[in-house]
């Protein structure tokens, strides 16, 4: 059960990810890979900040910003100097790996002796229900410090969620929307959509950067390589969303990103508890990723098929 409940957190902590990827990739059909750079610049910046002594809440605030910044720049690139969008992210992303180095000054970064976000639900925690307090949760005792993570989680998505749902509704967030959606005709309306653009994958890139930011808390560590496979696992929870939420409305596509960010990270849990070799972690992930890919496609023709010999018979 604790492997459940930590599956949990970590999926909804990495559904700040899925949030990311659902901007750029969704909105914007923007094919952004500076999010394998920019979580990494998140959980870096939070974590060489926090070393130094800077409040948990605006160390993760000002990785938002570094991971808006990241994404301001790969924008501008693709705008401004009319790179390919895979390509601009791909150069971001490079030298992201150099400035994520210097930020830290090191690979690795540790993080269990600091004061972090988690530290501090972890105390709220020991003070509501004394130290190592268990919860019988359907037969299965778990630590009560677990469960406070969880709803803390849960309660920073939903936040996150339902700000993400009203800014799409404003002026601006429609535009963007329309920008994604038919930039020519939104262009004619005198919307200028370079600038929606730009504003659009720094948001995208923020989400990712801040989800980086919360996860090197919750494991203690940040690392130079967390990042890589990162877009891969934001687009499947993404894709898995979609697949189980079958409705193209606004607040339940972002919606469906969290539960697809959820249940990916519980299929990983399920494949590492089955005795998967964590070597083979990446192949699993590929694989989970072309079968949400496919599964849309199988349903409807089956679907199809159906309706075919329902009228037929």
């Amino acid at each position: 059960m604790s492997l459940l409940i930590g599956s949990f957190t970590i999926g909804l902590i990495l559904a700040l990810l899925a949030l990311g990827i659902f901007i750029s990739f969704r909105i914007f059909d923007f094919p952004d890979i500076t999010a394998e750079g920019s979580f990494t610049f998140g959980a870096a910046t939070a974590a060489s900040l926090i070393v130094a002594g800077v409040n948990p809440l605006l160390a993760s605030l000002i990785a938002f910003i570094a991971g808006m910044a990241a994404g301001a720049v790969t924008g501008v690139i693709h705008t401004r100097f009319k790179i390919n969008p895979l390509l601009a992210g791909i150069l971001v992303m490079t030298a992201l790996y150099s400035v994520n180095l210097h930020v830290m000054g090191k690979s690795n970064m540790p993080l269990l002796n600091e004061t972090t976000v988690f530290t501090w639900i972890e105390n709220f925690s020991v003070s509501v229900s004394g130290e190592g307090a268990k919860a019988n949760i359907i037969g299965w005792e778990v630590a009560v410090k677990d469960l406070w993570l969880l709803l803390f989680c849960l309660l920073v998505i939903v936040a996150f969620c339902v700000g993400l749902w009203w800014f799409f509704r404003t002026n601006i967030g429609t535009a963007m929307r329309a920008t994604g959606d038919n930039d020519q005709m939104i262009r004619a309306l005198g919307v200028n959509t370079k600038a929606m653009i730009i504003i659009g994958v720094a948001l995208s890139n923020g989400f990712i950067a801040l989800a980086g930011a919360m996860l090197a808390q919750y494991q203690g560590f940040a690392d130079v390589q967390m990042g890589i496979g990162m877009m891969v696992w934001g687009l499947a929870s993404v894709i898995i969303g979609e697949a189980i939420i079958n409705d193209n409305s606004l607040g339940f596509v972002i919606a469906g990103a969290v539960v697809g960010s959820v249940l990916f990270r519980l299929l990983v849990a399920i494949a590492l508890r089955w005795g998967l070799n964590p070597n083979d972690l990446k192949i699993i992930t590929a694989l989970f990723v072309f079968i949400a890919l496919i599964l849309p496609g199988l349903m409807k023709n089956r679907k199809k098929l159906t309706f075919k010999r329902s009228t037929h018979a």
